[in-house]
Order: C-alpha cells, then sequence, then structure tokens
C-alpha cells in the first residue's frame, strides 16, 4: 500500500510539473518573438564577427554590408526604423547556438541551408538570399588555375562552417592529399593564409572575396574559378513562432519582388509609393505588420539588387557580378513567391 502511495504521489507531481511547463510554453508562444521585439524596442540580429561585404564594422564603428540591411529591413518593417537594431557578432562555432538560446531574435549571417542544420537544430531557414558555391584562393604568383594542381599542400579553413567536409571530399574523390589548417575565427585564417602558413584558402566564394579585399594587397591573389559545393545562403530563425518565421520569411521575399516590378529606393521617394503600398496592405495584417511595411522597407534599404550592388557589387571592394543571384527574368534564379 505504500508503495502505491508512493507512485501515485510522484505520478501527480509529475502531472503537475508537465502542466506547469507546458503553462511555461504557452505563455512564451503567446507572447511570441514580435511581439517581445516590439516590447524591447530593438531587433537583436546575429551577424558575422567581420566579412567584408556582408557584415562588418566601417570606420566609424557602424555595422554595413548585405547581412547587415538584411537586419535593417526587417527592423524597417517592424518599426519604420532602421536604426532600431542590437548587432550581435557570432562565429561560425557559436551562431546557432545564440539563435536557440533566445541570445538572438534572426541570424542574418552567411549561413549555408542544409538539411542537418534544418531538421536537426530547431532551426528555420527563411529562403535564400545569395546562391554561392565553394571555391580556392590561392596567391596569384603560385599560377594555379584550379584546385586539382593543389595537391600536398597545405589549405587554411574556418571551423564550424561545411568547408572542411566539401573540401575533404573533393580532395578524396580526386586521389589528391591535402591538409588542413583549421580556425575558430575568420580574421585568424585570413592572418595565417596571408603570413603564408597556408597555401591556398577555402571558404564560400562571396567570403573569399571579402576576405581578399581585406588583404594588404588584393591584387596578389586570385579566385579559382572552381565551385565545388552549392552553397545556399539565408537568413535564419528560431523553428517555435510560425509568426515570426513568416514576417522574416516575406521581408525577404519583399525585397525580391520589389525589384521584380521595378519598386526601388528612387521610385518608392517618386511614382511608385501608391503601388508599394497597395502591396503593403494586401500582406501587413496576416504578418502583424502595418500596412506601410513595404515602403517602409524599401524606402529604407532599397529593394535586393540595390543591396546587392551597394555592398557586393562590381563598384565595390569585393567586385561581385550578380551571376546566378539576379533574378529569374534576368538570368539569374533569384525567385520569390508574389506578394497577393
Amino acid at each position: 500500500m505504500k508503495l502505491k502511495s508512493l507512485s501515485a504521489r510522484l505520478s501527480a507531481c509529475a502531472t503537475a510539473l508537465s502542466l506547469l511547463l507546458a503553462a511555461g510554453s504557452a505563455t512564451h508562444a503567446a507572447a511570441g518573438t514580435l511581439e517581445t521585439v516590439k516590447t524591447r524596442g530593438t531587433l537583436v540580429c546575429g551577424v558575422s564577427e567581420g566579412l567584408g561585404g556582408f557584415s562588418e564594422k566601417d570606420e566609424q564603428g557602424t555595422w554595413r554590408g548585405f547581412d547587415v540591411d538584411f537586419c535593417k529591413a526587417v527592423a524597417l518593417a517592424i518599426f519604420a526604423d532602421a536604426g532600431k537594431v542590437d548587432y550581435v557578432p557570432l562565429s561560425a562555432t557559436d551562431r546557432f547556438k545564440a539563435l536557440t538560446d533566445g541570445k538572438v531574435d534572426l541570424l542574418s549571417r552567411n549561413s549555408t541551408w542544409t538539411l542537418s542544420r534544418d531538421a536537426g537544430q530547431s532551426l528555420e531557414f527563411v529562403g535564400v538570399s545569395y546562391f554561392d558555391g565553394q571555391g580556392f584562393m590561392v596567391p596569384a604568383l603560385y599560377g594555379a588555375t584550379s584546385p586539382l594542381q593543389l595537391n600536398g599542400a597545405t589549405v587554411c579553413v574556418v571551423s564550424g562552417t561545411t568547408t572542411q567536409d566539401n573540401a575533404a571530399a573533393y580532395f578524396e574523390r580526386a586521389g589528391l592529399k591535402v591538409s588542413f589548417l583549421p580556425f575558430a575565427e575568420r580574421q585568424d585564417a585570413r592572418k595565417a593564409y596571408a603570413d603564408g602558413k597556408c597555401d591556398a584558402y577555402t571558404a564560400d566564394r562571396s567570403a573569399l572575396a571579402g576576405e581578399r579585399a581585406d588583404l594588404p594587397k588584393p591584387d596578389e591573389h586570385v579566385i579559382l574559378k572552381d565551385v565545388i559545393s552549392k552553397e545556399p545562403l539565408g537568413p535564419v530563425v528560431r523553428d517555435d513562432d510560425p509568426k515570426w518565421v513568416n514576417l522574416v520569411r516575406w521581408v525577404l521575399f519583399g525585397l525580391i519582388d520589389a525589384e521584380e516590378v521595378g519598386l526601388s529606393s528612387t521610385s518608392i521617394a517618386a511614382d511608385k509609393a501608391q503601388q508599394a503600398g497597395l502591396l503593403g496592405a494586401l500582406s501587413g495584417p496576416p504578418l502583424g505588420l502595418s500596412d506601410a511595411w513595404l515602403t517602409q522597407v524599401i524606402g529604407g534599404v532599397g529593394n535586393i539588387g540595390e543591396i546587392f550592388d551597394r555592398n557586393l557589387g562590381e563598384d565595390t571592394p569585393m567586385q561581385l557580378s550578380r551571376g546566378i543571384n539576379a533574378l529569374w527574368t534576368q538570368g539569374g534564379i533569384l525567385y520569390a513567391p508574389p506578394i497577393q
């Protein structure tokens, strides 16, 4: 009888604990990320620790870059103020844990969308903002034209990424032997390469463009043409808040759709404000945003093409062409569902 009584009490305690946990979870879900962000008054956005063209501080200490502009776009959609963002620099190793632990609301940090990340870490990739691929950078004096010429080389790589596994598989298939020198921090990998501790540096090609721009003599280094992997990069949120997932996703889609229909920061200020307002009115209420959200976003940071050209384009130190990141109507593969 005593054992039955003890068992009953333990069962009751377990039930009560389960109810408390469920109530706590329901309270968190009821509050939601959007409500938390509004109450706080700022969006907390995870970015890189410093990657040219994507997220880095300028000489005045202001964050700039392609990924930074996406953080601003979300803040503009919510607050109509691009300045209401707190930027949190995160390493490749720490970025996803910081997001799942709630230290940031959004991760906009050149992160590759993979199955293991999407399905195995309570994460939700909202879409692809930049289609990339892994490549290699080598000193121009080597005269190399392909990574297949790197047999016996030492290759610098940033840990906590998909990069080393991709490169190892590539060289194994080719029957070549290389050694990897991994670094937790990107700036350390870049310095080791610049100091000649590595014969080559492998990363996403867009990242290599940023790293080359930060080297003392960029023209003395070449990014080889070979692409050894698919690297679809995009913003990431937690998967426990569908409302927040939709909001961030449609901000990205809005940037893409805006370019397709001819909405830009210039046209918003001139003759197309009404068109942007109509699109915003269609989508604002379901997203928990005002009817003016799209006007605020495009007026503040421009469309996806403007963001690309300003941070990564051929007239910047990155010197990147749109390539496959052009709209599907312009020879690229960038595409978003319609706002309707």
